[in-house]
């Protein structure tokens, strides 16, 4: 499947984070998918970074919380 931010009307200003926080040996959270570096940076990124890291995580099968 080719999800894109675009296809799920994710607004790529929107964080990622699904509230279940936590790491393994490879320093990518499991549940948004994001390094760490990402988490740490993600106010200070462009939307055009933030962008390009929405990309890679629904690629790699994120699936974000259900809202309401």
């Amino acid at each position: 499947m080719n999800d894109t931010w675009q296809d799920r009307r994710i607004d790529p200003e929107d964080s990622p984070c699904v509230g279940l926080c936590t790491t393994g040996f490879d320093d990518v959270c499991r549940g948004c998918l994001r390094t760490a570096a990402e988490v740490g940076r993600w106010l200070d990124m462009s939307a055009e970074e933030k962008r390009a890291v929405w990309a890679r995580i629904l690629a790699a099968g994120y699936r974000p919380r259900r809202r309401g």
